[in-house]
């Protein structure tokens, strides 16, 4: 018996087993305002798709209409191909056999932590059963039936509100930014511990997060979501490699860019020859990823500039660098810094395929102060 983490579900006789979602032509509105613009979506039997998104994008108004907290205008949500909203269909939300942990974990205050854990099964099991004992004892928590919630720390409340929304054994998990009112240090343990039980339980997950590295660390895919669509569906690795717009390359990492002549599979660049992830050809906007830049001194093929900011943050260091024709850039390297404020350097590419977007296509163009921005909406 642990307190300190999770525990392995087949140690606890845990059965959960996911079921497909399947999330077709979604349409919300509120007083007249759109928040969820014809959003299809579908997440596979066991598997952990993460929804990454700015606030207000209708993240959270997606998760509700699937665990039947909103009635969408239009569209439909099935669960392991049962109706579960649609034309002349809503199963109530205790029907679906989906669970969801809130962002502010949702504990009854004036319930010990058993009573919050059984607060969703038959009212014969809701003070004393063995599915509290299982749930509380998966995610580490099975000393800690008779606390109060005000007693707890942020990090075992939110295992308890884990623990009740796993102890009906649901076929589907949602969870409302899970991880928002953690402390940094917190957050990363708890979250690597969640990780193991969901790969564990096997239970199909859905989550919302506006960090791209919970995102990419839970999420066997992720959805990224803009102003109530999605605006992008892939693996990790495909969103950040081949982002589908220049947004989605800011949203998800930091991104700037330069001109460059593509032909089939490469691009010329004034940083040199770059490979593309995919064919383009003609005048394109190319994407440079900070760790994909190095600088060297001395006469070197590629793109002279001068280092106008230095950041160190322990584990790498970020040049903000600008050319002499005024194309900003930031290029990050692992340690300590190498280089000062005022001098001057030579960028190169190190390698790797990269991806492109017809020319004009970056809002206050590829040279400019805005290309490397993080997007926003």
């Amino acid at each position: 018996m642990q307190t300190d983490g999770v525990q392995d579900p087949a140690a606890v006789g845990s059965d959960v087993t996911g079921e497909r979602v399947e999330v077709t032509g979604i349409v919300k509105s509120f007083d007249g305002e759109r928040v969820l613009d014809g959003v299809s979506l579908c997440v596979e039997s066991g598997s952990t798709v993460a929804l990454l998104g700015p606030s207000g994008c209708g993240q959270t108004t997606l998760l509700r209409s699937v665990a039947g907290l909103e009635f969408p205008d239009d569209g439909t949500v099935e669960v392991g191909g049962r109706l579960l909203s649609g034309p002349g269909t809503l199963v109530p939300p205790e029907q679906r056999r989906v669970g969801m942990v809130f962002q502010d974990w949702a504990l009854f205050p004036h319930l010990n932590v058993a009573r919050n854990v059984g607060f969703g099964l038959p009212r014969a099991e809701r003070r004393s059963s063995a599915r509290i004992d299982e749930a509380l004892e998966l995610v580490g928590m099975s000393g800690f039936a008779d606390r109060m919630p005000d007693t707890l720390s942020g990090g075992q409340q939110q295992r308890v509100a884990l623990a009740r929304a796993v102890a009906p054994r649901p076929r589907v998990l949602l969870l409302d930014e899970p991880f928002s009112n953690l402390d940094a240090t917190m957050r990363v343990r708890v979250r690597s511990e969640i990780h193991t039980l969901l790969q564990d339980l096997g239970v199909t997950a859905v989550f919302v997060t506006h960090d791209q590295d919970e995102a990419f660390v839970l999420g066997d895919r992720v959805a990224v979501v803009s102003a109530g669509r999605v605006v992008q569906h892939g693996t990790p690795q495909e969103i950040y490699e081949r982002p589908a717009t220049p947004w989605v390359a800011g949203f998800v990492g930091d991104a700037d860019f330069t001109v460059g002549e593509a032909s089939g599979a490469t691009v010329s660049t004034p940083l040199g020859v770059i490979p593309l992830a995919e064919p383009a050809h003609g005048e394109v906007d190319v994407l440079l990823r900070p760790e994909q830049l190095y600088l060297y001194s001395g006469d070197r093929d590629g793109m002279a500039v001068v280092v106008e900011l230095v950041e160190y943050v322990g584990r790498d260091t970020t040049y903000h660098v600008v050319s002499d024709s005024g194309t900003a850039l930031r290029v990050r390297s692992p340690g300590a810094p190498a280089w000062s404020r005022g001098e001057r350097a030579v960028v190169v590419h190190l390698g790797g395929v990269t991806t492109c977007f017809p020319a004009g296509a970056i809002e206050g163009g590829p040279s400019g102060a805005t290309a490397g921005a993080r997007s926003s909406s």
